[in-house]
């Protein structure tokens, strides 16, 4: 989350303007916001009322939540909004509007986490879009028409990975009644239609490439970072695909953290190709 956050400052101001501290304040106010205020609230407002058993991301084993979790992370959702008010009206908008659906992801009656397809629409935009848009925001800088372009291929990127993050948890999302993305698609419907956002996810890059009046053979450089970028995700997705029928929950656990790692691979082309 910080990643992908600070990504957003990144394209705003460029790495030589991060390394000259330009706008460092308020991008940095900016991050520790969405990051511990907003994220962490919803984690914890999440980790209330899920009541995990079983492995959760990184968290083998999770403990019984404890007591008062839900006011513990609307407290700090409320504290980061605080700070949002601070900075620009947009990073205010996005900041206000995530709350918003975090809330609605988490807490009954409505948990739209548990109803398959408004967990993935909720989850594309408000980590894949308008994460890094609030990074961008927290500067005071404008966006760019190739910078939206980048900041809107995130969401069908997100949109891939997000059923990847259910695989492994089927079963137990099965038994707490849970109708996630995952298990109404099943894993290989699942993984067909990762490797379709994905492809259109590097569409829209590519298109933001364009966009920006990159050459082919003036900036191949940064048209082979997206295209290594791009291989890293396909290099995870197509073995999965052949295998899915077969593997057992940590092996699409351990595919997960592969998938992870494509997205970090993306979020460094796509900061060093835009941002030098």
């Amino acid at each position: 989350m910080a990643a992908h956050t600070t990504l957003g400052s990144i394209l705003a101001v460029g790495l030589d303007g991060i390394m000259r501290g330009e706008r460092l304040g308020p991008a940095l106010a900016g991050l520790g916001a969405w990051v511990i205020g907003l994220n962490g609230g919803t984690l914890a407002v999440n980790s209330a009322f899920d009541r995990d058993e079983g492995d959760v991301a990184y968290l083998r084993s999770p403990p019984p939540p404890p007591r008062r979790l839900f006011a513990f992370g609307v407290g700090l959702m409320l504290a980061g909004l605080g700070v949002a008010c601070l900075l620009s009206r947009s990073y205010l908008a996005a900041y206000a509007i995530c709350l918003v659906m975090s809330l609605a992801y988490s807490v009954p009656p409505l948990r739209l986490k548990a109803v398959a397809g408004a967990d993935w629409v909720i989850n594309m935009w408000g980590f894949g879009t308008l994460t890094p848009f609030a990074g961008w925001a927290a500067t005071g800088t404008a966006v760019s028409p190739a910078g939206w372009l980048v900041l809107l291929a995130f969401c069908p990127l997100f949109a891939a990975f997000y059923p990847l993050t259910q695989l492994y948890q089927m079963d137990e999302d099965r038994r707490r009644g849970d109708r996630t993305l995952a298990l109404r698609l099943g894993a290989r419907r699942s993984l067909i239609v990762a490797a379709v956002c994905a492809s259109l996810a590097f569409a829209l890059l590519a298109a933001a490439g364009v966009r920006a009046g990159w050459r082919v053979g003036d900036d191949v450089c940064r048209w082979a970072l997206l295209a290594a970028a791009a291989l890293g995700w396909f290099g995870v997705l197509a073995p999965w695909l052949t295998g899915a029928a077969r593997w057992s929950p940590s092996a699409h656990q351990r595919a997960m953290y592969g998938a992870l790692g494509a997205w970090a691979v993306t979020d460094v082309a796509v900061a060093v190709a835009w941002g030098t």
